[in-house]
């Protein structure tokens, strides 16, 4: 496995991101940071994982929104 120095996420799964952000934030703070249903309406870790692997622009604010809290 090559090693990623330059890739702050490498390691890192979308599981344990989305994990850290609803710890950090909360569900209603995290539904108004990135206005996705699945982070307002009944959330959950595995309806939101559902919906962020099949959707790209989505898992992309969420990573750039976990870039933010630890950068």
């Amino acid at each position: 496995m090559n090693a990623q120095p330059n890739n702050p996420l490498h390691g890192k799964t979308l599981e344990r991101i989305l994990t850290e952000l609803v710890a950090h934030y909360g569900w209603a703070t995290l539904g108004q940071k990135i206005r996705i249903n699945c982070f307002m309406n009944n959330p959950s870790i595995k309806s939101s994982l559902t919906f962020l692997r099949k959707t790209d622009w989505a898992r992309k604010q969420v990573e750039e929104l976990y870039l933010q809290l630890y950068s």
